[in-house]
């Protein structure tokens, strides 16, 4: 099955009076500890729906291997209209979507590892008998929510949308702090001070040194995806240039050719991963996906006791 997650990053932070994906939690900011989170769990595919801030917010995100959208109504449109945006994007691209709000920045990889066990079309965690984020939407219902009429925003429409939702206790308070406000942000740091170690996982291929890790992947996916390798660059905000080095790279050190590419016709050129490339990215997203989970395993094993 696969994952893929939408993070609404769009809003204009009006009530706590600074840029909110950007405050720090420790020593890396809102934004980058979610997409930690979700690349510890093995989510595949993570869209950043961007508005206000969008270019500054995009470049202190781009080593991520992320792709992101842009609601350019953000002023005049709702959180409602940016999670359409997302999840459009990944109906088709994955099996079930987690999606989160920027300013829930504390849930854990476990909870996410929960959720997406559950095998729930519809999921959201549950501490202390509150309801938190990420939400787990299976992609099927996208459409029907797509269509909603928007009432009561998100949570509207997924009320209407024919299947009621699995609630999945968790040891986790983390899916209930949000950084609304001033005082909200406070209590996430306090919150945050007090919790435990986990470990994170980052899978790179090598030879002398590495050349094939997550951003790579995700560049060569959105390539494969649009046929376009300067779309890919436009939607993980990387120069098209720097991602012509990453490739040619790749091909020097696989001693075989990644992409197919087509000139001219009536659209431009076109290029496409090649059979062998494609079989490398899978084998790559598989093999990343099971180290988290055998990590997580011996994590447990060797420091549960101990942290």
């Amino acid at each position: 099955m696969q994952f893929g997650a939408v993070i609404v990053a769009a809003g204009m932070s009006s009530r706590m009076g600074d840029f909110k994906p950007m405050l720090n939690i420790g020593s890396i900011s809102i934004a980058q500890r979610i997409v930690a989170t979700l690349h510890q769990a093995g989510v595949d595919r993570i869209v950043v729906v961007t508005g206000y801030n969008a270019q500054q917010l995009e470049r202190h995100l781009a080593n991520n291997g992320l792709v992101f959208l842009r609601n350019e109504a953000y002023a005049t449109t709702q959180m409602f209209d940016s999670a359409k945006i997302g999840l459009g994007y990944l109906k088709d691209k994955c099996d079930r979507i987690l999606f989160t709000p920027v300013d829930i920045p504390l849930f854990t990889a476990m909870t996410v590892t929960q959720l997406m066990e559950s095998g729930a079309e519809l999921a959201c965690p549950v501490c202390e008998g509150q309801t938190g984020h990420p939400l787990m939407i299976a992609s099927s219902l996208v459409d029907a929510i797509l269509a909603d009429s928007g009432e009561g925003g998100l949570q509207g429409a997924i009320r209407r949308c024919g299947i009621e939702m699995k609630k999945i206790p968790v040891d986790d308070a983390g899916i209930l702090h949000d950084a609304d406000t001033p005082a909200d942000y406070q209590a996430l740091l306090e919150y945050h001070n007090e919790q435990l170690i986990r470990p994170e996982i980052w899978v790179s291929l090598a030879r002398e040194r590495p050349f094939f890790d997550e951003k790579t992947a995700m560049l060569l996916a959105l390539v494969d995806e649009t046929r376009s390798v300067r779309t890919a660059c436009q939607r993980m905000q990387i120069s098209y240039s720097g991602s012509w080095n990453i490739i040619h790279a790749l091909e020097s050190q696989l001693h075989f050719p990644l992409l197919e590419r087509s000139q001219g016709g009536a659209n431009g050129g076109e290029s496409k991963l090649t059979d062998k490339g494609r079989r490398l990215l899978d084998c790559y997203q598989k093999y990343s996906q099971r180290l988290r989970q055998e990590a997580a395993k011996l994590f447990e094993e060797y420091f549960g006791e101990e942290l």
